[in-house]
């Protein structure tokens, strides 16, 4: 086996977003590209030589090779071992959970999350900190600097490995452990649910459907519903992992996981409750039959419910949730007594608070919600939730839903997507927005008085690290809302989410058509942002 050091030249383009390097599969089969990279992250992360990585992906395009090129390179830069999952598979909470269990410093995570997959497709690598989190922004920040300078990398000349045979091999002095993706866990989730419950549940004869989208958590969900729980074979649907997805679009909403959105309302023969998550498997939907539960109100219902099952039985200290997230949590929040926490969009702005012990539970609008038992949003485990809670409660999920609507009132919420808008158009109304915001207070726009507008600003209250331009709220007098974001998630163009909220105490009207509840914001929203003008968008690409 030889150690080679390579010569290189630096990329411009390798700045990590919030959910780290996403790009095109093409651009990162140049030569050199993704061994860029890596190489980047494992001179900032120093403290990983000698020590473990815990590495894997969703199963999308390119995972095989890179887990390879990354095995070579982690041997030839000092790591000791590196824990992998078998078919180079991990879901992101299950490699968190990795992390923390085996004392990894680190761990190289590759998906693109909800985006699509295939040749031409996304693909994406994150490095998460020892905490099982992903890096903070003064990680990845030093990342793209030595990406901008880096001339040469590390890697050994050996034969790839049999990712499909689970053993310990030696690559050079580096030990290779390859283990069951799902063991660890499945294990985890026992001890935060009631599985003798939910087993009972299922066998009174309880349906249930769970799409895995061709995606990660087909293997998870098949042995936790399956196997451990004793749900029907047929409760997981496009349960086997495709590096494409089976072409579909692997982000559990309403328009893309419309194939079990139709066996949810298909009447009084659907299932019992319904379930998606994407394609690293830390998203999720939930759906009852007939009734979709938005992921704000999901997080609100658990953070009001979790005392009632085993992993929360001593209660929560505290929840947070992102900035454009409705503010359905804070009234649970603070009818509860706990403190609650507005962070920017982006995972690993939970870390600190959950390492500090200040939260237990949080969530984003994004279809992503978790708890202090890893360090990631996690899918699976919200579906989990969901399922000891209706066995708990012996209720539906809509029934479960509208007795916190009755209890805390109900937040209409929605989110409005422009995709693949030119980024210098989509970057000019931001600007636009910004310019405005002080004007804007004490206006009246339509039937509403705006209270303040501004650029959402962020002070970590453990490290009082400072996060600026986070998005633009136009807040009402009646605490209604309107977010413009632009998301850093995707891999061509600019997504602007437009966030509209407004809150209804009175429980006779409850029952409204969220687009109908919100229509004047919605119009308000158009106006102020001038989105069809200058966007030449008539209406969004995306409504959840």
């Amino acid at each position: 086996m030889k150690y080679q050091t390579i010569s290189t030249q630096a990329f411009s383009d390798q700045q990590p977003g919030t959910s780290g390097l996403r790009k095109k599969v093409p651009v990162f089969q140049q030569p050199h590209y993704l061994e860029n990279f890596v190489q980047s992250v494992f001179q900032v992360a120093d403290n990983i030589k000698g020590h473990t990585l815990v590495l894997g992906g969703d199963g999308r395009y390119y995972n095989k090779q890179a887990i390879q090129i990354i095995l070579k390179m982690a041997a030839a830069n000092g790591i000791a071992r590196v824990i992998v999952g078998q078919d180079g598979l991990l879901s992101t909470p299950a490699a968190s959970a990795l992390i923390r269990k085996h004392r990894a410093a680190g761990g190289l995570i590759l998906s693109a999350s909800h985006n699509p997959g295939g040749p031409k497709a996304d693909f994406g690598i994150k490095y998460n900190i020892s905490n099982g989190g992903p890096a903070p922004t003064s990680f990845t920040d030093a990342v793209y600097d030595v990406s901008k300078r880096i001339t040469e990398y590390y890697i050994v000349a050996t034969d790839d490995i049999d990712l499909g045979t689970r053993a310990s091999l030696k690559m050079g002095d580096m030990t290779v452990e390859i283990i069951d993706p799902v063991a660890d866990y499945a294990d985890l989730m026992e001890q935060l649910f009631d599985f003798k419950r939910i087993r009972q549940l299922f066998s009174n004869g309880f349906k249930m459907r769970f799409d895995a989208m061709h995606a990660i958590t087909g293997p998870y969900a098949s042995e936790i519903l399956h196997n451990r729980l004793g749900a029907d074979v047929d409760t997981v649907m496009n349960g086997i992992p495709l590096e494409d997805f089976g072409g579909g679009h692997p982000d559990p909403n309403l328009v893309h996981a419309h194939e079990l959105v139709e066996i949810m309302n298909s009447g009084s023969q659907a299932p019992d409750f319904g379930a998606a998550s994407d394609g690293d498997g830390d998203r999720n939907m939930i759906i009852g039959r007939n009734f979709f539960v938005t992921p704000s109100d999901s997080l609100a219902v658990m953070a009001a419910n979790a005392h009632l099952l085993p992993g929360y039985k001593k209660g929560i200290s505290g929840v947070a949730r992102s900035m454009p997230t409705s503010s359905a949590v804070d009234r649970v929040a603070d009818q509860m007594g706990i403190n609650s926490y507005e962070t920017p969009t982006g995972w690993k702005f939970f870390g600190n608070l959950l390492d500090a012990g200040k939260i237990s539970i949080c969530g984003e609008e994004s279809f992503g919600s978790g708890s202090d038992h890893v360090r990631e949003k996690d899918g699976l485990w919200a579906v989990l939730f969901w399922l000891d809670l209706i066995a708990c409660k012996q209720q539906s999920a809509e029934q479960i839903v509208r007795d916190h609507w009755s209890e805390f009132g109900r937040n209409y919420y929605s989110r409005h997507d422009y995709e693949a808008i030119d980024t210098n158009i989509a970057n000019e109304l931001v600007q636009a927005l910004r310019d405005q915001a002080s004007a804007l207070t004490g206006q009246t726009l339509g039937s509403y008085e705006v209270d303040y507008c501004d650029d959402f600003s962020y002070t970590d209250p453990v490290d009082n690290s400072i996060s600026d331009h986070q998005g633009i709220r136009l807040i009402f007098k009646d605490g209604s809302r309107i977010i413009y974001r632009l998301s850093g998630t995707g891999t061509e163009g600019a997504t602007l989410r437009v966030y509209i909220e407004r809150f209804e105490a009175d429980s006779d009207k409850h029952d409204m058509e969220t687009q109908q509840a919100l229509a004047e914001l919605i119009t308000i929203a158009d106006q102020v942002a001038d989105i069809k003008s200058r966007c030449g968008r008539q209406a969004p690409d995306v409504i959840t």
